[in-house]
């Protein structure tokens, strides 16, 4: 040990290589933590502590469960709970049904989020004249888990949910909705898992994981690079994908269903240019409407009377007034 110490004092490269290396462990340590802390909820966060507070650079934000607070009741919605297998475990969904359905719509929830979030989007669409069934990925709510891979395998889950649905109500259209990350979901799911689809109705999906993860960071401060790029190395690891290679821009390529792009002119997180490229690879029949100085949320929360007129202009093109779907 001496002899090493002294090589080392005597040669500035190899002090200086042993330094970057050390940097370099460091960093994907953290990385590793981060990426673990991005991808798994706890179910419960403990007491907060100085201690914990500072050791949250080094293990990452404890990421709760996300859990339901309110049930269609609340909104006045009759509703059925169903439960259905899914790749990771049961997943759960809350059918409203309407008395004369157009069709089904299946809802499904962006990141940190469940299916009781999409309520108000539930409540527009049955204003609208169509069934919902609103369904929680593995990791939330009522479906079981508690892991997320930011859409990538959640698009299993997108697959065992339409197939479910056609069996429970046999011979009505379709469609999706999907928000953020459930968006990128439904795209994945029409583009790799077969899924048919009728329509989809999509809100702010983002193009690249990676960009979408620099964006959160830059939101906090953290410089993104090259941290990010092993947060998502990790994160892929994890969870054996390519994290890099998930990207619902090239997904759209292979998306043929009519699709209607929902997007916030002030997202911080996904620009307009990035929610172009999905629109222009999209090779169905296709609209992207902007809700002007909205950013990544729910608009038909906030622009109720919009979000109404411009889903409800692309649904009675594409089904008219009887639920079947028209000729493009």
């Amino acid at each position: 040990m001496p002899e090493a110490l002294t090589w080392i004092r005597q040669s500035p490269g190899a002090a200086l290589g042993l330094s970057l290396l050390a940097v370099l462990l460091l960093l994907n340590f953290l990385a590793y933590r981060h990426a673990y802390a991005i991808t798994h909820f706890a179910r419960s966060s403990g007491p907060v502590s100085p201690l914990r507070r500072a050791l949250l650079l080094l293990r990452g934000v404890v990421h709760l469960r996300p859990a339901m607070s309110t049930t269609p009741a609340d909104v006045g919605l009759p509703s059925a709970t169903h439960t259905f297998p899914g790749p990771a475990g049961p997943l759960e969904g809350w059918h409203v049904p309407h008395a004369r359905g157009a069709g089904v719509v299946l809802l499904f929830h962006g990141y940190r989020a469940c299916k009781a979030e999409l309520l108000p989007e539930a409540r527009a669409f049955h204003e609208l004249g169509y069934d919902t069934f609103l369904v929680d990925f593995r990791g939330s709510g009522g479906s079981g888990g508690t892991r997320t891979t930011i859409g990538f395998r959640e698009a299993s889950d997108v697959a065992r949910a339409a197939d479910y649905a056609r069996r429970q109500w046999p011979g009505r259209p379709l469609l999706f909705y999907g928000q953020s990350m459930g968006a990128a979901a439904v795209l994945r799911a029409l583009a790799v898992e077969g899924v048919r689809a009728d329509a989809a109705v999509l809100a702010c999906p983002f193009g690249r994981l990676l960009r979408t993860v620099q964006a959160r960071f830059r939101e906090r401060g953290v410089p993104a690079f090259p941290y990010v790029h092993c947060v998502v190395f990790w994160g892929g690891w994890l969870h054996r994908f390519d994290g890099f290679a998930h990207n619902p821009e090239d997904y759209a390529r292979r998306v043929t269903c009519p699709t209607l792009l929902l997007h916030g002119g002030a997202d911080p997180q996904v620009s307009q240019a990035q929610m172009r490229v999905i629109h222009d690879n999209l090779g169905g029949a296709k609209r992207l409407h902007v809700f002007d100085g909205l950013g990544h949320e729910s608009f038909v929360q906030k622009q109720p009377e919009e979000w109404k007129a411009v889903v409800g202009r692309f649904l009675k093109e594409r089904f008219g007034a009887n639920g079947e779907p028209l000729a493009a």
